[in-house]
């Protein structure tokens, strides 16, 4: 555990050019705290003690501001930048080295209780503030969502979404820019 908080630490060091030194990433980053909260109530989750592991989580959005569902899957280096308001839904699922800022909302659009309703983030997207990622899609390994969109359908990766609805406005890998 120890391991990991340092590791998270230093995440913040590199991501977060405000951050000045390991102790204050590690014990005043909301990010840190409410992903320590995080793993022990999704360990709790799997082992179907959901009375508990929501008592954690709801604890953990209160300290933070942050709210993550305890099914929630969350890879490493995840970085929540400010983090108020943030949202993470039951099943999505967030890849390694993802940076998102505050007030972001990876949510369901409904659909029936046992299937996928929340997004997919992969490796490496960075995710703006108040973007709002909806429904059982993918965003691609890479991508980048402009604040204040609203997702709806697929990212491929390498791309730069942008809007309300969002439509795809770069292509990093192939350099030219193009609306959908």
């Amino acid at each position: 555990m120890i391991k990991d908080l340092v590791r998270q630490g230093n995440n913040i060091l590199i991501k977060d050019p405000a951050a000045k030194n390991l102790l204050t990433a590690i014990f005043f980053y909301p990010s840190t705290r409410v992903q320590l909260y995080h793993r022990i109530a999704h360990k709790l989750y799997k082992r179907k003690r959901y009375t508990i592991s929501w008592i954690i989580s709801q604890r953990a959005r209160r300290i933070t501001g942050i709210e993550i569902h305890p099914g929630a899957k969350l890879g490493k280096n995840l970085f929540i930048d400010h983090g108020m308001g943030v949202v993470i839904g039951e099943t999505a699922e967030i890849g390694n080295n993802v940076t998102m800022y505050h007030g972001v909302t990876l949510g369901g659009i409904g659909g029936e209780k046992g299937r996928k309703r929340h997004p997919t983030v992969e490796d490496d997207v960075i995710i703006g503030a108040g973007a709002k990622i909806l429904g059982p899609i993918t965003i691609g390994r890479g991508a980048k969502i402009g604040a204040n969109s609203v997702v709806l359908d697929d990212v491929p990766p390498y791309t730069t979404a942008v809007g309300a609805p969002a439509r795809i406005i770069k292509n990093r890998r192939s350099g030219y820019i193009y609306v959908v």
